[in-house]
């Protein structure tokens, strides 16, 4: 099996990277400026030269709340350039792992989202990953679309390294109590990745850690493991605006990733502990 990754230098894709050559599998990261998914001729010259069997695409423009403002750049990245990297698929036949994300809901209420809810993005960051989701659907049929959520890993900025510098630096920081979703820790998505480059149960599956719990109570789990004195103070959405509306429920239910037979994640907990000792 040949894979290539795209966004290899990433939170998720060094990650998977490692993993995969940790299984002997043969395997090439492309990152800038090896390779620019935003140039369509680059992206068929590259795939067309490596001839793989799957690629693993995790690369993205994440800047949530700066997508706002840099919405071109944005969507040259994650609509244009993930349609790039799905022709250049389909061109020379590899089958397609596409990193999504939570935010491409918006389902009020406390229940699980299922894959069959209806994408409704409230940001401009999520309808980009839905553009990009859509063109998968579109073009191929060995395709697994991955919506995860909550992010975090050693390569790159998330809410854990966030905590625990401003932790380090304030006496009381405020922490949003009334998102809800799951914390997914890099390393344990990527073992998921593995199972489905070795399964051909394709489609769109939910892929996170287990458990669920809002931003403040993530924030005071990674206070407590790590042994930082600072007080977090609950406040609602309406008292932290941001340029991007984020979803208040992203609990994603994880029951078929179960059905169709790939290994449950562990606890989100679990991950945040591992990660902090590592």
């Amino acid at each position: 099996m040949r894979v290539v990754v795209t966004g290899s230098k990433g939170q998720l894709g060094s990650d998977v990277l490692e993993l995969l050559l940790s299984k002997g599998i043969d395997v090439e990261g492309a990152d800038l400026p090896k390779l620019d998914i935003t140039d369509k001729n680059a992206c068929m010259d590259f795939l067309a030269q490596k001839k793989p069997d799957w690629v693993v695409h995790c690369a993205a423009y994440t800047a949530v709340d700066k997508a706002e403002t840099e919405r071109e750049l944005c969507r040259a990245v994650n609509s244009t350039g993930t349609e790039n990297i799905v022709l250049a698929c389909k061109e020379c036949g590899a089958g397609m792992i596409y990193i999504s994300t939570d935010y491409v809901y918006n389902e009020p209420g406390e229940h699980e989202i299922e894959e069959t809810a209806q994408p409704s993005p409230l940001n401009w960051y999520g309808q980009t990953k839905l553009c990009g989701e859509n063109a998968v659907v579109k073009n191929l049929e060995r395709y697994f679309i991955v919506r995860t959520s909550w992010v975090f890993g050693e390569n790159g900025g998330n809410f854990v390294k966030t905590m625990l510098k401003l932790g380090r630096e304030k006496d009381e920081i405020s922490v949003v109590c009334d998102q809800v979703g799951s914390p997914t820790y890099t390393k344990d998505l990527a073992k998921t990745i593995f199972e489905m480059l070795n399964s051909d149960r394709f489609g769109i599956y939910h892929a996170t850690n287990s458990g669920f719990c809002s931003w403040y109570e993530f924030a005071c789990e990674i206070f407590k493991l790590s042994g930082i004195s600072v007080k977090a103070i609950p406040i609602p959405s309406s008292e932290y605006p941001a340029p991007a509306t984020r979803p208040m429920n992203s609990r994603l239910s994880k029951k078929k990733l179960l059905e169709n037979g790939f290994s449950e994640l562990p606890h989100w907990q679990d991950a945040l502990k591992r990660f902090l000792n590592h």
